[in-house]
C-alpha cells in the first residue's frame, strides 16, 4: 500500500467506467486484497459467515459469487496470490507490530464502552487471512476453472507483469501499490461495481506519470516518501510536500541532502533504496512463462466442496453454476473494439472478408438480372 496516493493523484488522468467497458477483457485480479475484503464485510447479524463448525465462510462466498459476477459482466479474470514477502516488507511489519498491539487496546475499550463503530473498525484493522483461509480460495477458483498463479512474493508485483507484458489488460486493486510497479492500467472498486453498480475508477499510469512531468523513478520515489509497505516514511511530510520535493529535487538522495535534519529527521537506517529496487525489479514470474487457461468449471467438485464440506445451500450454489457457465460464454465473446487496429481503422477478418465477397457477387449478380431484364423489354418494344 501506499499512503495518501489515491488522494494525491485524484485530479489526475483518472476516469470512471461502468463494468461493461471491460467487457472480453483479461483483468489480473490481487486477491490477497480481495480475500482481505471479504473477510471483513460485516453481515446483517453482525458476524461473518460460517459453517456448521463455526469457521468462517466470507472468503468462500465472496470469491464464489463475484467471481461469477465478473465473468456475467464479460471479464476473463486472473487471480493472483502472495508468495514469500520481500525480507524488507517482514522487517516492516515488525517495526509495525506496535501499532498492532495499539489496536488490540483501542478494540478492548471499545468493547468496554459499547462503541460498536470502533469496535467494528478495529476489528477490520486486525483481520488477517489464516494459511487455511488462502489454501480454500485457491482450491475454490481452480474448481471454477479460473486461472490461479501462486506469486514467488508480491502478488501485486506479478499482476503488474502480466499487464506490462500486455498478458492482461488492467490490474484490479485497492491497493495503489500497483502502480509503483509499473502497472499501466489500476482497476479500484471492481467487486463493488459489480454488486452496487457502481462505476469502476480506472487509473492510466502513462497519464499520470505525463501530467505529474514525472518519470516511473521519480514517481517511485514520491510513493516511498508517502509511505509504503517497504520502509517507513519521514515524519512531517504529507502528500503535497512530498510531490513538491520530488517535482524540485527529483530524487530521494537530493531532497535529503537540502530538508532540515531537525525538522524532517528521516528514519534511522532508512533503506529508501532497497524500497526503490523492489519497486523497479520485484520477483515475479516472466509472463512469457505464464500460460493463461480458462477451463471448464468442476461442478461435483463445487458441491462436494462448498455445500457438503462448507455448508452451503445447494439450490443456490447450483443456480450460481448455471450463471458460471453463462458468464463463461459472455467472457469469450469478441470485443467490438478487436476488429480495429490502433489506428481506428478496421480490420478485415475471415468473417467480414467472406461477408464482404458475397455481398460483391449479389450486386453483380443484381447488375446483371438488371441488364439482361431491360434488354428483354427492349427486343420486345422492337418486334412491336
Amino acid at each position: 500500500m501506499v499512503k495518501g496516493l489515491s488522494k494525491l493523484i485524484a485530479d489526475h488522468s483518472i476516469k470512471t467506467n461502468d463494468v461493461e467497458a471491460y467487457f472480453s477483457r483479461k483483468i489480473a485480479i490481487d486477491a490477497p486484497t480481495s480475500l482481505y475484503q471479504f473477510l471483513i464485510e460485516i453481515r446483517q447479524d453482525g458476524m461473518s459467515l460460517q459453517d456448521d463448525a463455526g469457521e468462517s465462510t466470507s472468503h468462500l462466498n465472496g470469491f464464489f459469487y463475484k467471481t461469477i459476477k465478473i465473468m456475467e459482466a464479460g471479464m476473463k479474470p486472473v487471480y493472483i496470490f502472495n508468495g514469500v514477502p520481500p525480507t524488507l516488507k517482514v522487517e516492516e511489519s515488525e517495526r509495525r507490530g506496535e501499532s498492532h498491539d495499539k489496536d488490540n487496546k483501542q478494540l478492548k475499550g471499545a468493547v468496554q464502552k459499547g462503541d460498536q463503530e470502533a469496535i467494528d473498525k478495529y476489528k477490520r484493522r486486525l483481520v488477517k487471512p489464516s494459511e487455511e483461509e488462502i489454501q480454500e480460495s485457491k482450491r475454490l477458483l481452480k474448481l471454477m476453472g479460473v486461472p490461479v498463479i501462486e506469486a514467488p512474493a508480491e502478488a501485486i508485483a506479478q499482476c503488474a507483469e502480466l499487464v506490462k507484458a500486455g498478458k492482461v489488460f488492467a490490474t484490479a486493486s485497492e491497493n495503489m501499490g500497483a502502480l509503483a510497479f509499473g502497472s499501466s492500467i489500476l482497476l479500484r472498486h471492481l467487486s463493488f461495481s459489480t454488486d452496487e453498480k457502481k462505476p469502476v475508477k480506472e487509473y492510466n499510469l502513462d497519464r499520470i506519470l505525463k501530467e505529474m512531468d514525472f518519470t516511473q523513478e521519480q514517481f517511485i520515489d514520491m510513493c516511498i516518501l508517502l509511505g509504503c509497505n517497504y520502509c517507513p516514511s519521514i515524519t512531517g511530510i504529507g502528500p503535497k510536500r512530498a510531490f513538491d520535493l520530488i517535482n524540485t529535487y527529483k530524487t530521494i538522495e537530493r531532497i535529503l541532502k537540502k530538508l532540515d535534519p531537525d525538522k524532517y529527521s528521516p528514519p534511522k537506517d532508512w533503506q529508501f533504496a532497497a524500497a526503490r529496487e523492489l519497486f523497479l525489479h520485484p520477483e515475479v514470474i516472466k509472463a512469457d512463462e505464464i500460460d493463461l487457461k480458462w477451463t471448464n468449471p468442476d461442478e461435483k467438485g463445487i458441491v462436494e466442496f462448498l455445500c457438503n464440506k462448507k455448508g452451503f445451500n445447494e439450490a443456490r450454489v447450483k443456480n450460481a453454476l448455471e450463471r458460471l457457465h453463462k458468464g463463461r460464454k459472455t467472457a469469450t465473446q469478441s470485443r467490438v473494439d478487436s476488429f480495429f487496429q490502433s489506428d481506428g481503422h478496421k480490420v478485415s477478418t475471415p468473417t467480414a472478408t467472406k461477408r464482404k465477397a458475397e455481398n460483391a457477387k449479389n450486386v453483380s449478380a443484381k447488375k446483371a438480372k438488371t441488364a439482361a431484364s431491360g434488354k428483354a423489354t427492349k427486343n420486345r418494344t422492337k418486334r412491336k
